[in-house]
């Protein structure tokens, strides 16, 4: 077993498909660094040639909710339904929203 002071630091890869604005999260990777997750994210997760954009970010450097504060997060913005235009007709032209 390997020490995990030994280990290549953890990198969070997201794409961004040809048909999608967005990059959504699609896997983890050890690497050095920047350019060699970069260069591991695209030989591992864009082989059938599905994406157009690669970001990798350290997973030190995200920040995320905790799970345990949901009803302080996320609650509140259901009696918020201006936040949410779900009720506007979208023309026909805007077809990525």
């Amino acid at each position: 077993m390997s020490d995990k002071s030994t280990q290549w630091p953890l990198w969070e890869v997201f794409l961004r498909s040809k048909q999608g604005l967005d990059h959504r999260h699609c896997g983890s990777l050890h690497a050095v660094d920047a350019a060699m997750a970069l260069q591991m994210a695209r030989d591992v997760y864009t082989r059938r040639m599905e994406g157009v954009s690669i970001w990798v970010v350290p997973s030190a450097a995200i920040t995320a909710s905790a799970p345990e504060d949901k009803a302080i997060d996320f609650d509140p913005m259901a009696d918020k339904i201006y936040r949410h235009p779900t009720f506007y007709r979208l023309p026909d032209e805007v077809d990525h929203m």
